[in-house]
């Protein structure tokens, strides 16, 4: 049967996050990001599990009259960006494993050490370890072999300076059994940490379809960049649906990396991050048109993308076992 990886809008046993609470780079915003994790979560929970992680689960009685498809594990990390450290899960002959890459912090831009502990503390079972550099948001598929990343993050000597490029891309395939790994030369975004991670950039919103982001105001210093991605994409035999970059967000002074493509699929659902923006309702439009057998919600992420991340970065998918 070999390994597949399967795509998110699969069906999921759960959600997991992880709450801030001590985590010193949130300290400037620690009760705005609380509230905004809160509805991500409860959220999250009229549809499926949320697996919650927190060094100190007395803070979530502040917060919640009712744990109903909560569930809550006391573990302490350095961030809260699980979508990079936390495990992959992939189908090994049919047998649902769960990869654990190592974490360097995005080329050991910061302390990682409990980050990189974590897999190996919270899951049990089925866990594979990979001695190789691997984020979860830098990569995204289609479920049916075809994979993408960008050639910024993938190739970045400050991940696996070791390995060649043709050496990372052969290890990718066997990994997760593909057919083809498209890797994407062009596209990133200010103030983004992880050196041009795939789901800020362009996602799978279905087999055959691929949504990314576009610059339509040719005085943003993002758009010629973001008009080479675009060629590239059109190369690919996938079908495009474009999502206008939001306008510019600032928090001391730094540009922020928002994003429509930093979208969650959940069991019936797609939560997409929004900014307080005029292009806000020209997205949801959008993908209620292309994701017709989902409900489309809409979170405010503008807290979120203070520390540079948004929805998609604050969790990771476990899938059921087929």
């Amino acid at each position: 049967m070999g390994i597949r990886v399967p795509a998110e809008w699969e069906k999921q046993k759960s959600i997991m996050v992880v709450f801030p609470t001590t985590q010193k780079d949130w300290q400037h915003s620690i009760e705005e990001i609380q509230k905004g994790y809160v509805n991500f979560i409860k959220t999250i929970t009229r549809f499926q599990t949320c697996v919650v992680i927190c060094n100190n689960k007395k803070i979530l009685n502040k917060y919640f009259d009712s744990f109903e498809n909560i569930e809550i594990h006391e573990i302490k990390t350095d961030d809260t960006w699980i979508r990079d450290f936390g495990a992959i899960d992939v189908f090994i002959d049919g047998e649902l494993k769960s990869y654990n890459f190592n974490f360097n912090a995005w080329g050991s831009k910061f302390e990682a050490t409990m980050d990189n502990d974590f897999n190996k503390t919270f899951f049990k079972k089925n866990l594979l370890h990979v001695d190789f550099v691997l984020e979860g948001g830098s990569i995204d598929n289609n479920g049916n072999g075809v994979m993408l990343s960008t050639a910024k993050c993938l190739f970045n000597e400050n991940r696996n300076s070791t390995c060649k490029e043709e050496d990372i891309e052969k290890k990718i395939k066997k990994l997760f059994g593909l057919t083809e790994l498209i890797v994407l030369k062009n596209g990133a975004l200010m103030g983004d940490d992880t050196d041009a991670h795939i789901d800020t950039l362009a996602r799978f919103i279905d087999k055959e379809t691929i949504a990314y982001v576009k610059c339509y105001d040719k005085h943003d210093i993002h758009f010629k960049e973001l008009n080479k991605m675009e060629k590239e994409l059109e190369k690919t035999n996938f079908r495009l649906i474009p999502l206008p970059l939001p306008g510019s967000k600032t928090f001391k002074k730094h540009r922020l990396p928002a994003t429509y493509l930093n979208f969650v699929f959940i069991n019936g659902a797609l939560i997409v991050p929004t900014y307080n923006d005029k292009n806000d309702k020209k997205v949801i439009k959008i993908l209620k048109k292309e994701i017709k057998n989902r409900e489309i919600i809409e979170i405010d992420a503008s807290i979120f993308i203070r520390e540079h991340g948004s929805l998609h970065c604050s969790c990771i998918s476990q899938m059921l076992q087929m």
